[in-house]
């Protein structure tokens, strides 16, 4: 997922994508930890794309505070 696309989010929807990236990465790490993993590389994307997400949510908020001042 692409900056870009994240920035064209709602808030809502940004948090709902944000809840199903945080349950696959707990399924990732569930079927790392049982070796039915087959994509290691799929665990360092799903990270990525939360920090993302967080980094975005919390420029949006700083953004807001800034305008009420």
């Amino acid at each position: 997922m692409r900056m870009a696309e994240i920035r064209a989010m709602t808030d809502a929807e940004l948090g709902q994508r944000l809840a199903d990236l945080r349950e696959e990465s707990f399924n990732l790490r569930f079927q790392f930890a049982t070796r039915q993993l087959t994509n290691h590389a799929r665990i360092h994307e799903v990270r990525h794309d939360i920090a993302r997400i967080l980094t975005d949510l919390q420029q949006r908020q700083y953004t807001a505070l800034g305008e009420e001042e």
